[in-house]
């Protein structure tokens, strides 16, 4: 086994804002494994408010590199587990090289990884397209740039009701909202029957996380669905949410890769929780991971290309929602890694 990395910062077609800030690129984190010629890729990028910068990736690969060029690569679930203990504190770190692991495995096998899975991709929800924080009107200007049938709209501001009102004047569209557990309970008990009646499909996050009670009774208030994302970022989250949220949001970066994303759907299941995959403006490389997961899921946020102006690598393609699988073999992707690279 040859392991590599490579960093980058990818900048963003609009300035990219939710309720914890405002950024112009996306740094992100890339590992290729090599077995027999065959190479395999993985990503996870670097989110700031999670305290693992793309430093701390490089830092802790390089420093056991050796231990994972020694290991004898067979199956993807069983590289996760050495994975996972090798770097326990860096979750980040451990999707990138899990992701590549399976686009490795894939191209070994000579499958897609859906069809490895037994997934039919005919059965595959359309992704949402996100409209950051920012004025009303370049909200509105963003949507009529970009017509599609389910936004994102991130919210937590004092005028969410007023701009909602607004986009939904000009669009007929579904919309989501993700309030990044931007609002307090108050807010949300009074927001939640307006929202209702402009047609919002769910909410993400509405709550700090720390807050279960006020959860609790959001729960067993609200019309509309409400899906965590803070409050579930580990396999052991997702029997937490029963009870509080109708849904799970699934973010590899978060959860430490597939192998781990690939449980909690099954125990989403198991609770009667509906399911949602998310992108963290992951390029064409972690988007695709996600894509693979299409069949097995209820709603989909995997437009982290679409906000993206530089990508690293070709092979996900987006009509009007709905996302092209790559049908070639692991991940399908062809990675270019033309744009400049992070200086650690």
């Amino acid at each position: 086994m040859k392991v590599k990395y490579f960093t980058y910062e990818l900048k963003f077609r609009y300035p990219f804002t939710i309720s914890r800030g405002t950024k112009t690129h996306q740094p992100t984190f890339i590992s290729e494994l090599e077995h027999f010629g065959i190479k395999g890729y993985g990503e996870a990028p670097e989110i700031t408010y999670y305290n693992i910068p793309l430093k701390k990736m490089a830092e802790d690969l390089e420093n056991k590199k050796r231990f994972l060029e020694k290991f004898a690569f067979t199956e993807p679930e069983r590289f996760w587990h050495y994975v996972h203990h090798l770097f326990p504190e860096n979750h980040f770190l451990v999707c990138a090289l899990d992701i590549a692991g399976w686009d490795l495995y894939g191209k070994l096998q000579n499958k897609p990884l859906y069809r490895l899975w037994g997934g039919d991709s005919a059965r595959s929800p359309v992704t949402d397209y996100t409209i950051g924080i920012d004025t009303p009107e370049k909200m509105l200007q963003k949507i009529r740039e970009k017509p599609w049938p389910v936004y994102k709209v991130k919210v937590g501001t004092p005028d969410d009701l007023s701009v909602l009102t607004l986009l939904r004047q000009h669009t007929d569209a579904a919309i989501r909202i993700d309030a990044n557990g931007g609002w307090n309970v108050n807010m949300a008990l009074d927001l939640i029957p307006r929202l209702q009646e402009l047609g919002v499909e769910l909410i993400e996050q509405p709550l700090p996380k720390e807050d279960r009670e006020g959860m609790k009774k959001l729960f067993e208030f609200s019309s509309i669905p409400l899906i965590a994302d803070e409050s579930c970022v580990a396999e052991q989250d997702v029997e937490k949410c029963y009870g509080y949220f109708h849904g799970i949001n699934i973010k590899l970066t978060k959860c430490g890769g597939i192998t781990p994303a690939r449980r909690m759907i099954e125990k989403a299941r198991k609770l009667n929780l509906k399911v949602m995959i998310g992108c963290m403006c992951e390029s064409t490389v972690g988007t695709a991971a996600t894509a693979h997961l299409l069949p097995f899921i209820d709603y989909a946020d995997m437009d982290g290309p679409l906000l993206l102006e530089e990508d690293i690598a070709k092979g996900i393609e987006y009509d009007y929602g709905k996302i092209k699988i790559p049908d070639a073999p692991g991940l399908g992707i062809i990675f270019c890694g033309i744009y400049k690279k992070k200086n650690l």
